[in-house]
């Protein structure tokens, strides 16, 4: 398949000299200048994903929202999207089979021991779930399938949209948001067995029906969507996109069995109010970081302390997902998903140092 152009690209893979904030940085709220943000790659087409290698390779996914999706998932390489791991893989279409084929990828996630994961709904167009919803483990250097894991229909079907996954490496347990019909999901990523919890609980759903964006109105009630695993792997962070609170929860009641969705209530606990999120991403430090899609900033929480924005900017027009790359450079994806399709010009991805 033929690389899709990108529209303006400044890319870098390796490590660079960190830029000085420009003049108009925004204040933080103890009026230090905030960190400057640096465009890195523009597109025509909508990306959601972004996932950075160890050695700076940059990996994105484009979720198939539309018609128009000539590429599931993608490597960005000198200014281009090249399609990854191969075409054969983004050649899925109705009718096709699924095996193999990416059908509908919202997330591309590389974990601290240099896997790349890409998490398949099988929901495409968000007209329910079409095709076995799956989680795929790659290696990046060959782009070879490890191991691909099926999800049932208890807990993936209907109008299920898996949303983002978090993977702890050290007891080989991933988990996953699901945005549309609401809930957590855990795989134990060495059985492959897999259980949905909280499916009814209230963190897991909408706290409103619509967000005013950037003074457009969202009127879509998404339920569980960003997700994050704390650094020493003892917490899992979660939020509703339409909402405005900060969940968590420890993994060890997550990973007790004998503990139902009751019991598991009970462990909940509010976090902290917070600005309406997409994606959220813990760094290597333990900082949280969280777009803020109402106002178009870059929220960061430490646990147990502050929340406060950090970069505000009117290029951060739904601020979607977080990645971390060499050197500590914080990497986003904006989607516009406030905008009709007319009035967006090109999906950027930004990066800054924190």
């Amino acid at each position: 398949m033929r690389p899709l152009l990108l529209i303006a690209a400044v890319l870098t893979t390796a490590a660079c000299v960190r830029n000085a904030p420009s003049a108009d940085a925004t204040e933080r709220s103890t009026g230090n200048k905030a960190p400057a943000l640096e465009l890195v790659a523009q597109s025509p087409r909508q990306w959601t994903g972004i996932a950075l290698s160890k050695e700076g390779r940059v990996f994105v996914n484009f979720p198939r929202w539309s018609e128009d999706v000539p590429v599931s998932v993608a490597e960005l390489k000198n200014g281009q999207v090249s399609p990854w791991p191969d075409a054969t893989w983004n050649e899925w279409k109705p009718g096709t089979a699924e095996q193999n084929r990416f059908v509908a990828v919202q997330s591309v996630v590389i974990d601290d021991q240099d896997r790349l994961w890409v998490v398949d709904t099988g929901n495409p167009w968000f007209k329910g779930v079409i095709a076995t919803p799956r989680l795929h483990q790659f290696d990046i250097s060959s782009g070879r399938l490890v191991r691909s894991y099926a999800f049932p229909p208890e807990v993936s079907s209907g109008d299920s949209y898996l949303n983002d996954v978090r993977v702890d490496t050290e007891r080989e347990v991933a988990y996953f948001t699901d945005s549309q019909a609401g809930g957590l999901v855990i795989l134990d990523l060495k059985s492959g067995s897999s259980r949905k919890v909280l499916k009814d609980h209230p963190s897991t759903h909408a706290e409103v029906d619509h967000l005013m964006v950037l003074g457009r109105r969202f009127n879509k009630a998404v339920q569980s969507d960003g997700i994050a695993l704390s650094t020493d792997r003892k917490t899992l962070y979660w939020s509703a996109l339409s909402g405005h609170t900060l969940w968590r929860i420890p993994t060890e009641a997550l990973l007790d069995p004998k503990l139902d969705d009751k019991a598991l209530a009970s462990q909940v606990e509010r976090a902290h109010t917070i600005v309406a999120p997409d994606g959220i991403l813990f760094d290597d430090k333990g900082v949280l970081w969280l777009g803020g899609l109402e106002d178009g900033s870059i929220y960061r929480y430490v646990p147990g302390g502050a929340y406060e924005q950090v970069i505000q900017d009117p290029r951060l027009l739904w601020p979607d997902s977080f990645a971390q790359g060499p050197e500590g450079w914080i990497y986003v994806t904006t989607t516009q998903i406030h905008l009709p399709p007319a009035e967006r010009g090109p999906y950027g991805i930004y990066r800054f140092q924190p």
